[in-house]
This record gives C-alpha cells, sequence and structure tokens, in this order.
C-alpha cells in the first residue's frame, strides 16, 4: 500500500530542527489557514517549532480581521533569519512561479499547493500538488483526517474562510474533496468568528479607489479593464475585479492599478476553458511577475518612474497585449459608467 500523504511529508520533515512557511505575496485565506493547519500537524506529530510568514503587507480588510481575530503570528519573510537545519515548506503556490520572494532561503523541503502553474519542483523531497481541488485547505485538512487530528475552533474557522474564499465565484471551482472538507469542518467552526472576518470594516480608503475603478472602467467587447491611478492597497484589485466581472456583458475582468512603483494587476474571468493565469502570464512576460489559476490570476509591473507618462507608456502596452491576447480588436474602449452621467450626479 502506498504511504499516505500525510506520512510523507512528516517524513520529508521529520529531521528538520525547525519548519518555516512561506507563501505568495499578499496572503489570502487559504494560504493563511493551509500554513495554520500543517504548522498544527507538524507540532503534534514531530514536535518541532514552526513559525508562519508572509511575504508584502496583507490589507484586504477581511483578510486582516482574520490575521487579528485568529491571532495569527506572521514573521515578514524579509525578516527571517534562516538556521542551519531549519526546513522552508511553500504553500498554496510553487517555487519560481513569480509570487514570493525568498532571497537566503534554504532549499525547499515540501510544496502543497492546488494551482496548476508550472513551478519548478524538481528535486523537492515532497510534492502536493492538486489542480483537481479548489482549495489548498483541502489538502491540508485530509493530512489531519488522515492522523486523527481535531483542528482547534481557531483553526477550524481559518480553515473554513481558507475554502469558501478559495471557492468564491463562478464558475464554482470544486471538487468532491473540497465538498467532503467543508462538511468536516464546519460544524468545528466558530461561525460567529467567521462572520465578523466576512463583514470586516471598511476604510475609507476603500471606497475612494472603489469609485476611480469605476470611474475608469473601459469595456473592449468581453473584456473590461479598470485603471487606477492610485490604489490605497494592493489586494484591493482584487476586490474590484471580483466585482466587475459580474458585469453581464463581459467575459474577462482586469484591474490595473497603480501602487509606489508597481502597476499591481489582477485577472478573472467566467469564459469556458480559460486558462486566466497562462494568458496573464503571456500578456505580462518578461515586463513583471504572474501567477494563477484557471479563472483568476494576479501580478504586478515594476514602473520605471512614478511620472504619468511612465505609468500611461505601461498601461498602452499592457492593454495592447490583452486585447490580442483576447483576439479582441485594438478599439477605442467604452466607459462603463458614461462621463456625463459621473457629472450629473455629483452633489455640491
Amino acid at each position: 500500500m502506498a504511504a499516505r500523504r500525510s506520512d510523507r511529508i512528516l517524513a520529508s520533515l521529520k529531521n528538520s530542527g525547525s519548519v518555516t512557511f512561506v507563501t505568495h505575496v499578499h496572503a489570502d485565506p487559504d494560504a493563511l489557514a493551509s500554513m495554520m493547519g500543517l504548522a498544527f500537524l507538524e507540532e503534534e506529530k514531530l514536535r518541532v517549532p514552526t513559525r508562519l510568514t508572509r511575504d508584502g503587507p496583507i490589507s484586504r480588510a477581511e483578510n486582516r480581521a482574520m490575521v487579528e481575530l485568529l491571532g495569527i503570528d506572521l514573521v515578514p519573510v524579509e525578516e527571517v533569519e534562516w538556521t542551519p537545519g531549519e526546513a522552508g515548506v511553500m504553500v498554496d503556490s510553487q517555487p519560481n512561479t513569480g509570487r514570493h520572494n525568498l532571497a537566503g532561503a534554504p532549499p525547499i523541503a515540501a510544496v502543497v499547493d492546488h494551482h496548476d502553474t508550472g513551478g519548478d519542483i524538481t528535486g523537492i523531497p515532497f510534492v502536493d500538488v492538486r489542480d483537481s481541488l479548489g482549495a489548498t485547505c483541502t489538502n491540508v485538512v485530509s493530512y489531519l483526517r488522515e492522523q486523527g487530528l481535531a483542528p482547534s475552533g481557531q483553526l477550524a474557522t481559518g480553515m473554513l474562510s481558507g475554502i469558501e474564499t478559495a471557492l468564491a465565484g463562478y464558475p464554482r471551482e470544486a471538487g468532491p474533496a473540497d465538498e467532503a472538507a467543508l462538511i468536516h469542518i464546519y460544524p468545528l467552526a466558530d461561525r460567529d468568528m467567521l462572520a465578523r472576518i466576512r463583514n470586516a470594516r471598511l476604510p475609507q480608503s476603500y471606497f475612494g479607489g472603489l469609485l476611480q475603478a469605476l470611474q475608469n472602467a473601459f469595456v473592449y467587447d468581453k473584456l473590461i479593464i479598470s485603471w487606477v491611478d492610485d490604489l490605497p492597497q494592493p489586494e484591493l484589485a482584487a476586490e474590484i475585479v471580483d466585482a466587475l466581472i459580474r458585469f453581464e456583458e463581459v467575459d474577462w475582468a482586469v484591474c490595473a492599478g497603480v501602487h509606489g512603483r508597481n502597476l499591481i494587476l489582477s485577472m478573472r474571468t467566467t469564459a469556458p476553458e480559460a486558462r486566466a493565469g497562462e494568458l496573464l502570464q503571456k500578456v505580462v512576460g518578461r515586463m513583471g511577475r504572474d501567477g494563477g489559476q484557471d479563472r483568476r490570476a494576479g501580478g504586478n509591473i515594476p514602473l520605471a518612474n512614478d511620472t504619468a507618462a511612465a505609468v500611461e507608456t505601461t498601461r498602452g502596452e499592457l492593454r495592447k497585449r490583452l486585447l490580442k491576447a483576447l483576439h479582441i480588436e485594438e478599439t477605442r474602449g467604452q466607459r462603463l459608467v458614461k462621463k456625463s452621467e459621473i457629472l450629473e450626479h455629483l452633489h455640491p
């Protein structure tokens, strides 16, 4: 009988003095809860110290609420001092997919993911990448069940949030294993705390960014692109496209927002047989970094400088590449909300 996945990941880490978990930039609930679950597994079964990291700020209101309410201790990955005998485990991402910063880290000992992103996993002792799953938390729930470990209410709440968030949107990318994980974890979770996470309070900057996005959203056939001149936090780009992809006349939505010296990208699609991650990779190319899966993708393009001319040059090239990749004729986009309507409804 083949060894269970949970036994194999434990075997790959059993000689480690400690385990550090890393994930993609701007960790989402699936990444955060998966790291929590794996840390619980290693601590219970191997009795080794663990630590969780974050790559970049966590600024989306729901994600920040999750970290605060569940008391998740995260070390900025750039502050990690790697020690001899320490193992690194990559969660909800894969090496060399362009979505993490790991300078000075030891070789990755294990990868647990559900994205079909073609990362460099050659030679890694343990790899569990199941693109048939909708969430990395589903992998982790299966490990805990195999090992007979019952998660605490705190961990169950995080994992329920992680799976639900990863499966959000349409078409719903969930398989039987995801449904089984949800059924298993739901009774153990604190639903009141989950409601507080889902309904996190929003800062004023959120509404300013949303206004910019609607005022500068343009439709090109089945594609809508929103340009945000001043994106208050990187994760807002994902929230914007989650709303725009619901526009009944499009199959593709992209938000490109300026944050510091980067153009932050987020993409969603409802097109049949679409592969958003591959398409964004083709579009961005050597301009920047990207990653994703079939229905959603994200990335960033460094700007030469923060002048209006540099931003417009990059936007122009990105728009040209998007239209070409989606076989859309290069024409002038139509505003989602007409400028006359924007001005007409302004109150003094």
